[in-house]
């Protein structure tokens, strides 16, 4: 539930020890069969404004004033803002964990930062529809997308001018990985990228006079490539499907790679023609995954633990600004990756200052706690507008001023209700069981010495809030 999802939904607790992971899993496939609804949260104004200047033609993008200009990037910020909460709420309460889940991995892969709300839309929009498709088809429409095209430059990729970055990045970062090519196929790849563009709007846009026709040489193969026929080149490498599935080995299973459990993976998934869904079967419902040297062992990021925390505790934030703030001061902001390498993972989660704020966190939430932590300054993360008098820094650095208590109001009732039958003596161990994946280091006596055992109901609360505030707590 940890790995292939964001954590047990409070509602699941009745049913864990019902039914087998393998019964689980195939109940998470078929919650996930549905396509996805179409995220639109982007503000009226820049949806007319667009339209308009679309229709009078390209020369009238000059034309907006500086009032205008200084006016769509604050609705692009506020729309991508909230792109970022209804996402995060999705992930907690939609019953398709799994494709939120794999949606959330494709995320930090084709990572990509852009301050356009409709090209941010669209290129999520492409991620969740196809998380659990064909990688194929996926690569092709991410590549296609305004968001990476713009974020890696490909609109400066001209003939007889190519611009490197985009074919770069598609065979260090999407498919083959670091060493696996040659700045040759880069320089080729790049011609046959030439004229790949985009509309004001977010629409895929061929300029044909901007494309070099030309023959071109890439992975030893020679014709007339476009952009497409180089992806298919990259597909065809054994190497692009060993890639993928030693970083999806390493996001859902161990960051230790087994490599000859990635080759037989890899292998299967190349002839399988690249289908995500058949390579996630074959190593969720293996024996080997529920290996001990795999549990426990990976350390939630910070996307994970927020969502894992609402989904077991249903809450309401009066502002949700803090969730925004969670994640700046956790180190993992949705939309705005570290760069386009995306986040790394594993232990650099984990540093004195942001372990002390994961275990504050439950306790935070429960007592309304001032939330007064200025959350590292990040150049990278602020996009390079490390600037106050930026309009853009001073957005997210407003982030920073939310030192107000954090009003957020938990349900209860059905939590506490799932432990009615237990005894007095066994909660604390009935607790544990359910929230963490490894043996706790914190003894019963100090957890129970710091709860509330005035009562059944307190106990049980309180008792939960010290569990999670546990450094095992970190880790699925």
């Amino acid at each position: 539930m940890w790995r292939a999802g964001f954590g047990p939904a409070v509602e699941q607790l009745a049913d864990l020890s019902k039914y087998s992971p393998k019964q689980f899993y195939k109940a998470l496939v078929k919650a996930s069969e549905k396509k996805p609804e179409y995220i639109n949260v982007a503000d009226d104004y820049l949806d007319g404004l667009y339209k308009g200047i679309e229709e009078a033609g390209r020369q009238q993008k000059k034309e907006l004033s500086a009032d205008e200009k200084k006016m769509v990037q604050q609705k692009n910020r506020e729309s991508i803002r909230n792109l970022n909460i209804y996402w995060l709420h999705e992930m907690v309460n939609s019953g398709a964990q799994l494709r939120e889940k794999m949606a959330f991995f494709w995320h930090g892969h084709f990572a990509c930062r852009n301050l356009n709300i409709f090209y941010q839309q669209l290129l999520l929009d492409v991620i969740r529809r196809n998380a659990l498709g064909n990688f194929g088809t996926l690569l092709k429409e991410v590549s296609k997308t305004a968001a990476m095209l713009n974020f890696l430059n490909n609109q400066q990729n001209k003939k007889d001018h190519p611009n490197e970055n985009f074919a770069r990045e598609v065979m260090e970062l999407f498919t083959l990985g670091r060493g696996n090519y040659t700045e040759h196929d880069i320089k080729e790849a790049a011609r046959a990228f030439t004229g790949w563009s985009s509309s004001l709007k977010g629409e895929f846009a061929f300029r044909r006079f901007q494309h070099d026709f030309g023959s071109k040489t890439v992975l030893g193969k020679t014709g007339n490539f476009d952009g497409e026929e180089v992806l298919d080149i990259l597909l065809q490498q054994k190497q692009t499907a060993k890639y993928i599935t030693q970083k999806i080995y390493r996001f859902f299973v161990n960051e230790q790679v087994d490599e000859a459990k990635v080759n037989q993976l890899a292998e299967k998934f190349y002839k399988d023609n690249y289908d995500i869904s058949k390579l996630l079967e074959n190593i969720f419902t293996s024996d080997w995954f529920y290996d001990e040297k795999n549990i426990g062992t990976k350390i939630k990021s910070p996307v994970e633990l927020i969502a894992g925390i609402r989904r077991m505790l249903p809450m309401t934030f009066e502002k949700d600004e803090a969730l925004l703030l969670l994640q700046r001061a956790l180190g993992q902001i949705l939309f705005y990756p570290p760069n386009v390498a995306g986040w790394p993972g594993g232990k650099t989660w984990i540093d004195s200052s942001t372990l002390m704020m994961r275990m504050r966190i439950p306790q935070m939430l429960n007592d309304k706690d001032e939330f007064n932590v200025t959350p590292k300054a990040d150049d990278d993360q602020m996009m390079g507008r490390n600037n106050e008098n930026d309009p853009k820094a001073k957005a997210m650095n407003s982030l920073k001023r939310l030192n107000k208590p954090v009003q957020v109001n938990i349900d209860w009732s059905l939590y506490t209700k799932n432990y009615e039958s237990i005894s007095k003596e066994a909660l604390l161990a009935n607790i544990t069981g359910i929230l963490l994946q490894v043996k706790s280091q914190v003894s019963p006596e100090l957890i129970k010495q710091y709860s509330d055992n005035s009562g059944r109901e307190n106990f049980i609360k309180t008792a939960t809030l010290q569990v999670m505030s546990t450094p095992e707590y970190q880790l699925c």
